[in-house]
């Protein structure tokens, strides 16, 4: 399991009608791997703001009282967050591992100090994903 801090910027893209850029920031806890897992998104509080589950052709998104099912996790986190974010790639970077992902470069070299820096430069718009692990 893996816990901490996790943000993602999306710049602005006037094409798409966003003027300024979209930030997501949130406390989580992430179980599984790219084909089943449980992720969860907690405010400075602690209260649950998001619990997402999937498995093989299936993600779940309880948030805000709703329930929402997509057809997998790249999709969910497409849809909610507005930005694809390479789901593999994600697991091998929390474990230390460079994995390529298609326009993403990943900075592991503070991975040991549990912090991770990645960075979108295609397609448009560009994107810069923060994560800070926990012991």
């Amino acid at each position: 399991m893996w816990r901490g801090r996790l943000s993602l910027r999306i710049e602005a893209n006037p094409y798409q009608g966003l003027g300024h850029d979209q930030y997501f920031n949130a406390a989580f806890e992430l179980l599984g791997d790219p084909d089943q897992g449980e992720l969860q998104f907690f405010t400075p509080l602690g209260s649950t703001v998001a619990d997402i589950h999937w498995a093989p052709g299936s993600a779940v998104l309880q948030a805000r009282g709703e329930t929402r099912t997509f057809s997998d996790l790249a999709q969910l986190i497409e849809v909610v967050l507005g930005t694809d974010v390479p789901v593999p790639a994600l697991f091998s970077w929390l474990a230390g591992q460079a994995s390529e992902a298609n326009g993403w470069q990943v900075d592991l070299s503070q991975q040991t100090q549990g912090k991770i820096l990645a960075r979108r430069l295609s397609p448009a718009p560009q994107a810069e994903l923060r994560v800070i692990l926990e012991d």
